[in-house]
């Protein structure tokens, strides 16, 4: 089934509507990470600073992929959790802030493994996107994969899982119940804030350190009581920069910057990196029961860049490390990225060519391009990797279990979007607008 559409809000006087939801959500969040991270407020700074760097460089060219109000309040999130009805329970959630599932990421094959499948969660609508674009990527650790835990093992962390309680029943219930007035909005993020905070109940060292050499993931997944937030990711112009600047201000960061590499064409796809996971306090409590401090490192501070997003051919050319055009016009005739088009007023349109191509390399239509808004396995698995505390244990003699996008859209009860779906009807949809347009002003 696909994901119910939006109440409308022209009808509702009370209702909050979807956006200022997931507007307040990411804000209040940002606050909490920036709280208990506090070198996450230093990445949003220094992220703000190259964004207005850039704007002054490079003018309306800057805003190419995404005005500047957009890209400042950009973030996406990163959560991981253990079951599929906890899977279910974020979906219900998210569902609420008009985030639905977009996409299918199998890290467990990965330089270093890890035991997770995922999805994201983010607006479809290109509107919604333009009003708030907040994602999370979302985690689900496959505990009955046999290359990383034994029988025993999954049966015991199965049981661990199923004992906790991630989300209380009344942020479930106001989930389900959608059209939230401004109180009942308040309240709603103020749940969806407090069950995505670091947990305070002392960590069993031993149970933790069993998982941790399976995976420092699947450690930070069950070995805890609670879900956090593992990242949140700011959006910047000019990641390189950034990158500099950070290091200027005496922040570690990971060794490279992960995704497509700069070059003098068209920014494409995702570019990322971040601050490595800091020593944070934690609760421990010890086999005699005794409770102790210790620390842990299980959260960074990624941040983004984002470009074109390019077609199934435009994809198969980036992952055999081909080269591609080194402008739009190209990138949109060759059909190696998506595009919305417009048509050219200074190019007269009754000799307009039918092929797209032609009539884009010709001039008579201007290819605008459509924002990346999903992630690449490999920079994520990359992220992961960077920041995990050891490489684990993986057995690759046994046999692994089989996970497909039709498997996590049924295990969280929504259909999981294509991204390339969204992308080709968001171009399609152009085309054709710019068509009826075209044939109306024929006939004015």
């Amino acid at each position: 089934m696909w994901p119910r559409q939006p109440p409308r809000t022209d009808t509702i006087g009370q209702m909050v509507p979807t956006s200022t939801l997931r507007a307040r959500f990411a804000a209040s969040l940002s606050a909490m990470y920036g709280r208990e991270v506090p070198a996450y407020t230093t990445l949003v700074e220094v992220t703000e600073e190259v964004n207005r760097d850039v704007m002054h460089r490079d003018g309306a060219d800057a805003e190419r992929l995404g005005t500047l109000a957009r890209v400042s309040a950009e973030r996406h999130g990163a959560i991981r959790v253990g079951t599929p009805n906890e899977m279910r329970s974020v979906a219900t959630i998210f569902a609420a802030f008009g985030m639905y599932p977009v996409g299918f990421y199998d890290l467990r094959d990965a330089a270093t493994p890890i035991p997770v499948v995922s999805t994201a969660f983010r607006p479809v609508d290109p509107d919604e996107l333009s009003r708030n674009p907040f994602r999370v990527f979302t985690s689900l650790l496959v505990t009955d994969d046999r290359r990383f835990f034994g029988p025993e093992l999954q049966e015991r962390l199965e049981t661990f899982l199923d004992e906790r309680t991630l989300f209380s029943p009344e942020l479930l219930e106001l989930a389900e119940q959608g059209d939230l007035d401004d109180s009942d909005a308040d309240r709603f993020v103020e749940l969806a804030t407090a069950a995505f905070e670091i947990g305070s109940e002392p960590v069993d060292r031993e149970w933790y350190d069993t998982l941790e050499a399976v995976s420092s993931v699947a450690a930070d997944i069950g070995g805890v009581t609670t879900t956090h937030i593992n990242h949140l990711t700011p959006r910047v112009l000019d990641i390189d920069e950034l990158y500099t600047r950070m290091q200027d201000r005496g922040i570690e960061m990971i060794d490279r910057i992960q995704g497509p590499p700069r070059t003098d064409g068209p920014a494409v796809l995702l570019r990322q990196t971040s601050f490595r996971a800091l020593a944070e306090p934690r609760t421990f409590r010890s086999s005699d029961a005794s409770v102790y401090t210790d620390s842990l490192r299980v959260r960074f501070g990624e941040v983004e860049a984002r470009g074109i997003a390019l077609t199934e051919k435009g994809r198969t050319i980036y992952d055999a490390d081909g080269d591609y055009p080194d402008t739009e016009p190209e990138l949109a005739a060759q059909d190696i990225g998506y595009f919305t088009y417009s048509m050219n007023p200074d190019r007269p349109q009754d000799d307009r060519p039918a092929d797209l191509a032609t009539a884009i390399r010709g001039g008579w239509l201007i290819p605008n391009p459509i924002v990346y808004e999903d992630f690449l396995p490999a920079s994520a698995a990359g992220i992961f990797r960077s920041n995990l505390t050891g490489d684990g244990a993986k057995d690759d003699a046994k046999q692994g279990s089989p996970w497909s996008v039709d498997r996590m859209s049924e295990v969280i009860g929504r259909t999981v979007a294509d991204p390339h779906d969204l992308y080709r009807a968001q171009s399609t949809a152009s085309l054709q607008a710019m068509l009826r347009d075209d044939t109306l002003g024929s006939h004015s």
